[in-house]
């Protein structure tokens, strides 16, 4: 299996073709973005952390019976991954008010959800990422209806395990997003699961520890991502 030529270059990872049809290679790269692409930086070490992370937290749902696409870690900012068909739908489930859902509602932040609510939007750049619901992607061919039963069955599983595994290390998990695709007619998580696409506050002191350090102009971005993964008992070689 070698890597061939590029397919897709994303806001902050590139999608490589292999010799084998079934299997991409994934590169983290350390270019950072935020409001749909209109504030950009690279920062030192930040693809090599979130290959790190992700790798960790791939291996923590599998463990738990949630199976995605990644095989495995290649290298500090690589990974091998199965070619999925992506569904053009972001699930985004909230353990706590924040980001949009406080704008769009005027829910005062930090406000515990319970039970956690569970939205869809659009991947579409262009369009700023809209909200829509199940009657959206039905009637548009974005997805059918097993498959959105499915990625909603498979959204509160990965909250149950992953909220559990960061109270564990002293933290909320606020918020994430997590794309799905069909593999062989199976729908697996595709993506990545990193502090890119999560919120994620101190339990105690609610210091931000995700990109919102990024989009609000916190600074120690990439120092908060090893923050977290410290508290996870990841070893970031070579970061």
């Amino acid at each position: 299996m070698e890597k061939q030529q590029l397919l897709y270059k994303g806001k902050a990872k590139s999608v490589y073709a292999t010799t084998d049809a079934d299997l991409l290679v994934m590169e983290y790269r350390d270019d950072t973005s935020a409001f749909n692409g209109q504030k950009l930086e690279q920062l030192e070490r930040k693809g090599r952390v979130n290959n790190t992370f992700n790798s960790f937290i791939m291996g923590k749902l599998a463990a738990a019976g949630i199976a995605s696409h990644f095989v495995r870690q290649l290298g500090p900012t690589e990974a091998l991954v199965k070619r999925l068909q992506m569904i053009p739908v972001e699930c985004v489930v909230r353990n706590f008010a924040a980001g949009s859902l406080c704008k769009r509602l005027g829910i005062e932040e930090g406000l515990a959800l319970t039970p956690p609510t569970y939205e869809l939007f659009l991947k579409n750049d262009g369009l700023g990422d809209p909200m829509i619901n199940e009657s959206h992607a039905l009637s548009f061919g974005w997805a059918t209806q097993a498959q959105l039963d499915r990625m909603r069955e498979l959204s509160m599983q990965v909250n149950a395990v992953l909220r559990e595994l960061f109270v564990a290390g002293g933290m909320l998990l606020v918020d994430f997003k997590l794309e799905f695709g069909v593999h062989h007619g199976e729908i697996l998580l595709g993506d990545e699961f990193s502090p890119d696409g999560c919120r994620l506050w101190d339990k105690e002191t609610r210091k931000k520890l995700d990109k919102d350090r990024f989009r609000q102009g916190l600074g120690g971005v990439v120092e908060a991502y090893e923050e977290v993964g410290a508290r996870l008992g990841i070893q970031f070689d070579g970061a």
